[in-house]
């Protein structure tokens, strides 16, 4: 997500109203999450709306009283106190206020799920669907698909993932799914999954290997990768018996290939 500086400054502000209103020990932070998105896929919609409460020539309590004329019974009080800290600051542009919203949406759920001990769950699960989805372009395509219908779309996701995904988890694939942002579903999983990992105060490493590694190998190479990094790595292991061997390491754009078939590249490049 890239934002101008009016619109980092008021997330920032939005954000500490979200920390806020999550600690209060009544706040169900999931409802907040959910309720959050659901404000960005009506946004997402209706065009006229997203400029009105983004307007910066119009008063800020204007701008909080319309959210509040049009959400104030459908959604809970904590979350209209977070949508009054967004519309009393000006964003550089009514998709970077979306964009903004989103963003407090996926903070909310990933609190839910660190309140409850299933932030590791919410990673991994993540970091499957990726891999599924990275796998199949088709899929991909139609999920990316901006003409296919919103239901459609996430009835396949449902079809699919059916009582295979934590409930935050859902809400977060769904999100990217149902709401196109000019890249690919797949890059948007990745997104996510890069996200949750910040969230542990973790990097991501992507491992491709040729065979199971066990939790003992794992640990081992996210020990190995400290050392490389010089900070904590969260390590993502897929299985690609076409490698013939070793391991393919993905952190941001740099990739250490150790495998065979990248070695045997190598080699073959250096006879062309």
């Amino acid at each position: 997500m890239t934002l101008h500086a009016a619109s980092r400054e008021s997330l920032a502000l939005a954000e500490e109203t979200l920390g806020e209103v999550l600690g209060d020990p009544g706040t169900d932070p999931a409802t907040v999450g959910d309720e959050l998105l659901s404000v960005v896929s009506l946004l997402g919609r209706e065009i006229g709306l997203r400029r009105a409460v983004s307007d910066a020539s119009s008063e800020p309590d204007a701008r909080k009283a319309l959210f509040r004329s049009l959400l104030g019974g459908k959604v809970s009080e904590q979350t209209l106190l977070v949508l009054d800290a967004v519309a009393s600051n000006r964003w550089s542009s009514p998709r970077e206020l979306v964009d903004g919203i989103e963003s407090l949406g996926r903070s909310a759920l990933l609190s839910s799920a660190e309140k409850a001990g299933e932030l590791d769950t919410v990673e991994d699960q993540l970091f499957q669907v990726a891999r599924i989805v990275a796998a199949e372009p088709e899929f991909e395509r139609a999920l990316s698909d901006q003409a296919a219908p919103v239901d459609a779309k996430r009835k396949l996701i449902r079809g699919l993932f059916a009582d295979k995904l934590n409930l935050v988890t859902e809400s977060l694939v769904e999100q990217v799914v149902t709401r196109h942002r000019g890249h690919g579903v797949g890059a948007g999983l990745e997104e996510l999954v890069e996200l949750t990992a910040q969230r542990r105060g973790r990097s991501v490493a992507q491992v491709t290997s040729a065979s199971e590694l066990s939790a003992e190998q794992q640990a081992q190479l996210a020990e190995q990768l400290k050392r490389i990094y010089g900070r904590e790595l969260a390590v993502h292991v897929e299985i690609d018996a076409n490698l013939g061997g070793g391991l393919v390491v993905r952190v941001g754009d740099e990739v250490i290939d150790g495998s065979t078939a990248g070695r045997i590249d190598a080699l073959r490049r250096q006879f062309t």
